[in-house]
């Protein structure tokens, strides 16, 4: 009797391992975000750090051995999860049901929006920044004696741009303080100003490097940003879309949730 006994407990306790694990294939409680979960958890119930891969695995052995996963606490915690897992699925099935742009639209977008791809007018200039007008008319000096501009930068300027010759590299109208930026888009291309600029932060000399006149910026360059654009506004639509269609089809009143 006592072999029977143990030979039917052996088998009850195969089947409930075997209930076990069709249950953790059916609801994914393998998944690497229910592993998340599980860390989340243990970290709330007073873990400082969160487990190691191994460790995690030892907690899972024990809180089975224990069976932990009959407790309603826990069944209750393992419905949240899936029903989370589910509604993440559910979406991104309804995103990656959009799959793509033609690119015939990505075209049109941009020739209907050309406004919104154009470039202002930009400039790239060096500049020395020093303390006083004096200072700053004593480096122009040494410029118009033959010593470079970026050399003097470098020796002189007390902006971190020195590393650099000075140079503050692209800008456009706006980007600079208000005297600056007047002085530097009325400059001719290679022309260093004439007389120091004062602005809030001293005065400066500024070379003129290169100007890049307004322009639009060319499709080839743009039509991938407008591609991933477009995809996204069509699956955000698809999203919605399917939330009114599951609205109407399966009405929910939440005064009773």
């Amino acid at each position: 009797h006592q072999e029977v006994l143990l030979e039917d407990r052996e088998k009850k306790k195969k089947e409930k391992e075997q209930r076990w694990n069709e249950e953790d294939k059916q609801i994914g409680i393998l998944n690497s975000k229910v592993d998340d979960k599980k860390k989340q958890i243990l970290e709330q119930c007073g873990y400082a750090e969160p487990l190691r891969k191994d460790e995690i695995h030892t907690v899972d052995f024990d809180a089975k051995r224990n069976l932990y996963e009959a407790e309603p606490a826990f069944r209750e915690q393992l419905n949240r999860v899936k029903e989370n897992l589910l509604i993440n699925y559910a979406g991104e099935k309804v995103f990656l049901s959009v799959t793509g742009v033609p690119d015939a639209e990505v075209r049109a977008y941009y020739d209907s929006n050309k406004e919104k791809f154009a470039k202002g007018e930009t400039v790239n200039a060096s500049h020395i920044l020093v303390d006083t007008e004096e200072k700053a008319n004593a480096v122009l000096a040494e410029i118009e004696a033959g010593k470079s501009f970026e050399d003097a930068a470098r020796e002189y300027s007390s902006c971190p741009s020195k590393e650099n010759g000075g140079n503050l590299g692209d800008f456009g109208r706006g980007q600079m303080v208000p005297e600056f930026d007047k002085a530097v888009f009325s400059m001719a291309v290679g022309e260093i100003s004439k007389t120091p600029v004062k602005t809030q932060f001293g005065y400066h000399l500024i070379k003129l490097v290169s100007k890049s006149e307004a322009a639009t910026t060319p499709f080839e360059e743009i039509k991938d940003d407008i591609k991933e654009a477009l995809l996204a506004e069509k699956r955000r639509k698809a999203y919605e879309s399917k939330i009114n269609q599951l609205k109407i089809m399966y009405p929910v009143d939440i005064t009773t949730f």
